[in-house]
């Protein structure tokens, strides 16, 4: 299952990041068991990708497979590793912008630079960065490609006690959608965004949170393979659950009060976060490919 209107899998050059773990991870084991030919798995935990691509080149062969340390939240380390990589293997054929990172408190209990920045910065600057740099040279040879960018259900429905997070979703998919728009516009449609909108996931990022009424928490099995398919599909847009594409709907029609009722007495939206704890014994999840 390698072909989806045109675009194939098999002989690809496949960039992921947050590909360490979590649903990065299973991006990365997809790609190359749809027969990538190069898998480039990026992340700021070093040790955690030296696993990972050390597991995945015992199973899939070691020269399919790349390791690089980065942290998407530096600009200027984003933009040489992009230059980097066009030098030795040329535009990727797919991108994913999987790395992220949550923040589950009051937003005045947010540390400026550690919370409001860094979130920003992983999961809306640090993507449109890093697809900047690689953009021009995907475009130049006409050729059929794919972007996937995950964002968020949060990223659709304000949240109590998750603002920042929330914000930087709603950056994601503004920025992720318009470029789609661009893109079918400038290049006819060769390289098509596709924008991932899952609710709650169970990588551990969301510890602690509740699915509201009729949204199961996903597992990242699941999440992945859904938003796999929209992609190679290009579909422009991938909400899942159901449950997602509902609640945007009621309240794009009921008033702002009158959703706020529905949204938290009857959905359970407004308190799903009320119990939150993320990753245990860390300050910050790492990057692992958002759960919404």
């Amino acid at each position: 299952m390698s072909n989806h209107e045109g675009f194939e899998v098999r002989g690809a050059r496949v960039l992921i990041t947050g590909a360490a773990i979590g649903m990065g991870r299973i991006y990365a084991e997809r790609a190359l068991r749809e027969d990538a030919s190069l898998v480039h798995c990026w992340d700021r935990d070093a040790a955690a990708l030296e696993r990972t691509v050390a597991e995945l080149g015992a199973v899939h062969g070691v020269d399919r497979v790349e390791a690089t340390t980065l942290d998407v939240a530096d600009n200027d380390g984003v933009q040489a590793a992009a230059a980097a990589l066009l030098e030795a293997h040329g535009a990727p054929n797919v991108l994913i912008n999987n790395a992220g990172i949550v923040r589950g408190a009051l937003f005045w209990e947010h540390d400026v630079e550690r919370d409001i920045q860094l979130t920003m910065q992983v999961n809306a600057v640090g993507p449109m960065v890093l697809t900047r740099a690689l953009l021009p040279a995907m475009l130049a040879d006409g050729a059929p490609r794919r972007i996937l960018n995950i964002a968020s259900a949060a990223g659709t429905l304000a949240n109590p006690r998750m603002s920042v997070y929330a914000a930087s979703k709603w950056a994601m998919i503004g920025w992720s959608d318009s470029l789609r728009l661009e893109l079918d516009r400038a290049a006819g449609g060769a390289v098509k965004v596709t924008t991932f909108c899952p609710s709650y996931i169970s990588t551990g990022m969301f510890a602690g949170a509740r699915g509201p009424l009729l949204t199961p928490v996903l597992s990242p099995e699941v999440a992945t393979d859904r938003a796999w398919r929209a992609m190679l599909a290009g579909r422009p847009v991938r909400s899942t659950p159901w449950t997602v594409g509902l609640a945007r709907g009621l309240k794009g029609v009921l008033p702002v009060r009158a959703w706020d009722v529905v949204a938290d007495k009857l959905f359970g939206v407004y308190s799903s976060m009320d119990t939150f704890t993320g990753r245990p014994g860390t300050l910050e999840p790492a990057p692992t490919g958002d759960v919404r």
